[in-house]
């Protein structure tokens, strides 16, 4: 079942959205401006994210950026703007498409599955240079044999992948692997992350960010 967030300041709006999704079966929360909406991406993992641009706090480019270089949720924009130089500007911004308000639920619904559809296939197979993985099938291969990884190790290397090139805090590693399982302790991240450098013998591709974190580089 994909869970949606639907970052949108009109309450009604937002709740009609949200129970005909539901009825359609899919899991969803709503962030009523752009700050609740970075917290919810920050703290939860979402398949989708339906983001109106005229937000309070932050607004849908600013929370569209933060989405780029953090958790990559691929994004359909929500707005009443219908200029085509704005349509444009989202889409750049890294937006997977846009609707123009008023819209048709069946629309709605029907540009949703497309971009799911999109990326998970675009996503299912994943390359960082001899290494192969497999998200839907949680299998990791080097030089064309299989890797045996443990399920946070999985958890960590994907998210690693999702945000090669960017430092990723330590905090923020622990919590989007490790949730509210487990208090924050760095042996317990530095553990796993020696482990996949010696499974993958990626020594020099997993950086140490100095009081940072660590980045996948490709």
């Amino acid at each position: 079942m994909s869970r949606i967030l639907i970052v949108e300041d009109e309450i009604a709006i937002a709740d009609l959205i949200r129970i005909e999704l539901e009825a359609r079966g899919y899991r969803c929360e709503i962030a009523l401006d752009g700050e609740a909406g970075a917290d919810c991406i920050e703290k939860k993992q979402y398949d989708l994210l339906l983001l109106d641009i005229m937000l309070p706090k932050i607004d849908g480019y600013e929370l569209l950026e933060y989405n780029r270089r953090t958790a990559q949720i691929p994004t359909i924009l929500l707005t009443a703007k219908s200029r085509t130089r704005d349509k444009i500007e989202g889409l750049k911004a890294g937006a997977d498409d846009y609707v123009t308000k008023p819209f048709e639920m069946d629309e709605l619904a029907a540009r949703i599955e497309a971009v799911l559809r999109r990326y998970h296939k675009g996503n299912e197979v994943q390359k960082i240079g001899d290494v192969e993985i497999n998200v839907n099938m949680r299998t990791v291969k080097k030089a064309g044999e299989f890797v045996l990884l443990t399920p946070k190790e999985f958890d960590l290397l994907t998210l690693l992948v999702q945000n090669k090139n960017y430092a990723l805090y330590r905090e923020t590693i622990f919590e989007k692997v490790w949730g509210a399982e487990l208090e924050f302790e760095t042996r317990t991240l530095d553990l796993h992350i020696q482990r996949l450098r010696k499974k993958l013998d990626w020594k020099d591709r997993i950086k140490t960010v100095y009081k940072i974190g660590y980045m996948l580089e490709d």
